[in-house]
């Protein structure tokens, strides 16, 4: 028995769409991947989907080397995480070895070591095991998550818990 309230879903034409992924473009830098998800979810045809991508590369509504420049500046500076990590992340949405380094590129070196340092320090302060070693070992593995280089944590954790 068929739904009375059941109303067949208004497909957009080219224009809309366009139009719509171009606020989603605007609210914040988006990849490729983004932007042909949102086109999947709008059920546009390949044709369509191909001719609104081009459309927003020639306008500049989508590039891949600002979205990932602004990826991992951002989740460096508001989730400190480390470049292994944003690495891993960025390749998840098949950016470009090219665009990849130019993300990276946007992370300062020394601004990269005190936030290690500091993030060190803050996790230390919360481990309240009284073994050095386990406290060395939790230290590391919260560093490793967060995506820092292993001789970058050794480092750090050896200047703060010395044999």
């Amino acid at each position: 028995m068929p739904k009375e309230n059941f109303k067949p879903k208004k497909s957009l034409t080219v224009d809309e769409a366009l139009l719509k992924v171009m606020n989603y473009c605007v609210y914040q830098d988006r990849c490729h991947q983004e932007v042909e998800q949102k086109l999947y979810d709008l059920e546009m045809y390949e044709d369509a989907k191909a001719y609104i991508i081009t459309k927003l590369i020639e306008e500049d509504f989508l590039n891949e080397e600002r979205f990932a420049r602004s990826y991992a500046r951002g989740k460096f500076r508001i989730k400190k995480y480390g470049r292994l990590r944003i690495t891993k992340e960025l390749k998840a949405k098949d950016i470009s070895a090219y665009n990849l380094k130019a993300g990276l590129s946007e992370i300062d070196e020394d601004d990269y070591l005190k936030t290690l340092r500091k993030l060190s320090e803050q996790k230390l302060r919360t481990l309240k095991d009284p073994n050095d070693y386990k406290k060395r070992q939790k230290l590391y593995q919260h560093l490793a998550y967060k995506g820092y280089e292993t001789e970058l944590i050794y480092d750090v954790i050896n200047d703060l818990l010395p044999m």
